[in-house]
């Protein structure tokens, strides 16, 4: 028989054995002493909503967090990279391939490098083409006919802003990790 606790991570109530909560509660712990700057609460809420993501995507069904499924996640995310580099906000914006293949691509409105809505730096981002070439082709497309104007409204309407941390691993089509999730949160 083991002992139980009740924990909310990211907003939502989990039930964990006691081993679970001691290794999830020491990861966090040691992620957060890593973090500096004034977005530690900010970086640690999207770590908690990525990890309350995974627990029910990996529950289906049972009701209790385990051990196994805990280091699942923490293998999952990893810890980041505490280079001097990252700290610094110089961290690269190249990924390897191997990133890119292991996770899902989904496009967005980039809301942070937006001139109008943030389709056409979307696009760019999602395509990894510059983002100039994007808005020039759309400016084009207006200039030549109604066509052009009609797409970028559309892709407005239909394309939501990539707002989390989360949501902008997944358009560049990266992995939610922990260093990918700190890079984007204090990017905002």
């Amino acid at each position: 028989m083991k002992k139980t606790i009740s924990a909310a991570i990211g907003g939502r109530n989990f039930i964990l054995d006691e081993d679970a909560y001691n290794s999830l509660s020491n990861y966090l712990e040691s992620f957060k002493a890593g973090l500096g700057g004034n977005d530690k609460t900010e970086v640690m809420d999207e770590l908690e909503m990525r990890i309350a993501d995974l627990f029910t995507e990996k529950l289906k069904g049972r009701e209790v967090v385990d051990i196994t499924m805990t280091n699942e996640v923490i293998s999952q995310l990893g810890m980041p990279n505490w280079s001097a580099a990252n700290l610094n906000g110089n961290s690269s914006e190249s990924y390897s391939e191997a990133e890119a293949t292991t996770a899902t691509k989904r496009f967005y409105r980039d809301g942070e490098n937006q001139m109008i809505g943030g389709v056409c730096s979307g696009l760019a981002i999602y395509f990894n083409i510059d983002v100039v070439l994007v808005r020039v082709i759309f400016a084009v497309a207006l200039l030549m006919g109604t066509a052009g104007f009609w797409v970028y409204i559309v892709f407005w309407l239909i394309a939501p802003v990539a707002r989390t941390a989360a949501q902008k691993c997944e358009l560049r089509g990266i992995p939610a990790t922990a260093e990918n999730i700190r890079r984007f949160s204090s990017n905002k």
